[in-house]
């Protein structure tokens, strides 16, 4: 089980023209991750996901080059199979030793940000080698399934007032989805116009779909109060990320003012983060994405958080299947797990990159248990979209 070679590559994938979407991010015309490879010198072989920014809106080439220039070649000669230690090498890099003999975080410089999105997804890969190793599922070596299958909601919504209503349905009658997620927020220009667009959903919809609004953080806490007391009538199942994560005192302030359940989490990085959140009283529902926020590792221990606190766990799952392979595990074993989030944008790595599927019945998503990951990756996916 000792690593023998660690390798990232960008892989950039363009979106046609006709499916592309515009948020508040901007144009969405591609998607990109920074694949990493670890292979054993037994020959075992993991794969794992991380990125840089959202969608298209950033350069991977930074995350890669820290993978390949720095990560990788301090893990080379370690074991592979023990993903939780190599995990604290990496956070507090050459002071590891102290924190692992005094008990204690001792963490590097870059403890945010890059360097920890480079470790979510060595840390993914991992867990996926020594799932293989063992031919078990990872959600078997975290500790066993407390759900066998969890509803999904269907996530997308960037249509305006008038079409929003038929967009959402389009996405509930691809598999029977009993919830879905829209944008909201300054992308639409003022509040009254998002307003007006969940009015239109929920009058579209009727009163048996869940409905969240997702934010991005663009609104102020003046803003996200008006928006939530103008939207109380809609009975929405959470509104999402009302204010940037540098506000959590501002996210805090909001819940207080509106019984609408309040999530976010997608824009942060390891358990501290998100210990803050739970202490601050911000938030009902934890959002951590596997492919940023520290990996299978960390966001275990995010839901070990969020068990202690009694606040729902819905991780952010918009990205490529290793990443929502990674998030499907998690969810598989902690008892906080609610509910799946699955992307109904144009996602080419969801749907392509690997040669399994993940779908939805029904509105629920079953947890595979195929070894690892449960992912095969198709190279020749790989070689078309690897970019230098």
């Amino acid at each position: 089980m000792k690593i023998k070679s660690v390798k990232a590559t960008w892989i950039h994938v363009p979106i046609p023209e006709a499916e592309q979407h515009t948020s508040d991010f901007g144009v969405i015309d591609a998607f990109d991750a920074a694949l990493v490879r670890i292979e054993t010198e037994s020959g075992l072989v993991g794969y794992g996901e991380g990125r840089a920014s959202v969608f298209s809106s950033g350069n991977n080439a930074p995350l890669v080059s820290l993978i390949n220039d720095d990560f990788g070649p301090a893990l080379v000669g370690e074991n592979a199979g023990d993903p939780a230690r190599l995990w604290e090498l990496m956070y507090n890099g050459t002071r590891a030793h102290y924190a692992l003999k005094r008990g204690r975080p001792f963490p590097a410089l870059g403890r945010r940000g890059l360097t920890i999105a480079a470790i979510s997804a060595i840390d993914m890969a991992l867990w996926d080698i020594l799932g293989r190793s063992l031919n078990a599922p990872v959600w078997q070596l975290l500790g066993g399934l407390t759900h066998a299958k969890l509803p999904a909601y269907a996530s997308g919504g960037w249509a305006p007032a008038d079409g929003i209503g038929a967009q959402l349905q389009s996405y509930i009658d691809r598999g029977g989805f009993k919830a879905v997620k829209m944008r909201v927020g300054t992308g639409d220009g003022e509040v009254a116009d998002s307003v007006r667009r969940v009015h239109a959903a929920r009058e579209y919809l009727g009163p048996d779909i869940d409905i969240m609004a997702d934010a991005h953080g663009t609104y102020s806490v003046p803003e996200a109060k008006r928006f939530a007391r103008e939207v109380a009538d809609c009975r929405l199942a959470w509104f999402e990320e009302p204010v940037n994560a540098d506000n959590k005192r501002g996210c805090a302030e909001v819940r207080a003012t509106t019984d609408i359940p309040i999530s976010a989490g997608e824009s942060e990085f390891t358990r501290f983060a998100f210990r803050d959140l739970a202490l601050l009283d911000a938030v009902d529902i934890f959002q951590p994405d596997p492919a940023i926020c520290g990996g299978i590792t960390e966001c275990m221990r995010i839901a070990a958080l969020a068990d202690a606190h009694q606040i729902r766990l819905a991780p952010h799952l918009w990205g490529g299947p290793l990443h929502f392979s990674a998030g499907l595990q998690i969810c598989a074993v902690s008892p906080a797990a609610t509910i799946i989030e699955y992307s109904l944008g144009a996602n080419p790595l969801l749907h392509e990159m690997a040669e399994e599927s993940f779908t939805v019945e029904n509105g629920e998503m079953v947890i595979p248990n195929r070894p690892g990951l449960g992912v095969t990756i198709d190279q020749d996916f790989v070689e078309k979209y690897a970019r230098d």
